[in-house]
């Protein structure tokens, strides 16, 4: 009885702190900055901007497909080029919708955008993340983490983990090469430029044979990091390598993130 009674009182406690917080610092919108009723959250003109991405999608890739082609369907991309992942999927079409949100976790550190990404990946990825052993983030090389200070990536895997009750595991893979950014590289060039940057840890080779491997990152542009990602969990035994992000580039030659 006590525990409920001090369960309760903590929850009480939280509503009243956050709504002194929202008294002070009334929530807004992550893109237009207009009252919302709840933090980490778009207002109802930039939530219907966004393009979420629906079934039924290409299974490899998850680009959406204008109808339902069959359970297991591929897109012209994903069978001209097959992914060395297994899965893919996304919440929305990267564009200038999407665009903000993403920019506001990535480069000026927002957490609040990364809860509402977090929530429609866990959406968008459910299957994917209820398949998951272990829940890993695309790794920043230690020279760009010490400049950026953070890393998107992590900071949604681990929020998807947590919520999933899957292990979230940092520790397994590394970027083992300082890349320069992706931004402005067509696809064959961003293939060359994360070409063997990825290594997985030396202790953690026993850990991943076998396993089902979920990465997350908040945008695929062509797929040149989670292919050099799933490329090195594969060769080191993984049974499957799916992955999921916030948006998806429908076309990689149009934007430049």
């Amino acid at each position: 009885m006590d525990g409920a009674v001090g369960g309760h009182g903590l929850q009480v406690l939280r509503k009243f702190w956050r709504g002194a917080i929202d008294f002070v610092a009334p929530p807004r919108c992550l893109v237009c900055h207009q009252p919302v009723n709840e933090p980490a959250g778009l207002c109802v003109s930039c939530w219907a901007g966004l393009r979420q991405i629906d079934e039924p999608v290409c299974d490899a890739m998850g680009i959406p497909f204008a109808y339902d082609q069959g359970e297991g369907s591929l897109s012209a991309a994903a069978l001209a080029e097959p992914p060395a992942w297994d899965r893919a999927r996304a919440a929305v079409a990267f564009d200038e919708a999407s665009r903000p949100i993403i920019h506001a976790l990535k480069y000026r550190d927002t957490q609040e955008a990364g809860l509402l990404m977090a929530r429609m990946m866990g959406r968008a990825g459910r299957v994917l993340l209820a398949d998951a052993d272990f829940i890993i983030p695309v790794p920043l090389h230690r020279w760009r983490l010490w400049w950026r200070r953070f890393n998107q990536s992590a900071y949604l895997a681990q929020h998807l983990a947590a919520a999933a009750g899957k292990p979230y595991r940092p520790d397994l893979l590394a970027r083992v090469r300082a890349t320069r950014s992706q931004v402005g590289l067509d696809h064959a060039a961003r293939r060359k430029n994360v070409r063997r940057a990825f290594r997985l840890a030396a202790e953690a080779a026993g850990e991943v044979a076998g396993r089902r491997m979920l990465l997350i990152d908040d945008v695929m542009t062509t797929g040149a990091t989670a292919g050099a990602c799933a490329e090195a969990l594969k060769a080191a035994g993984a049974a499957k390598v799916n992955v999921l992000t916030f948006a998806l580039v429908l076309e990689p030659k149009r934007f430049h993130i």
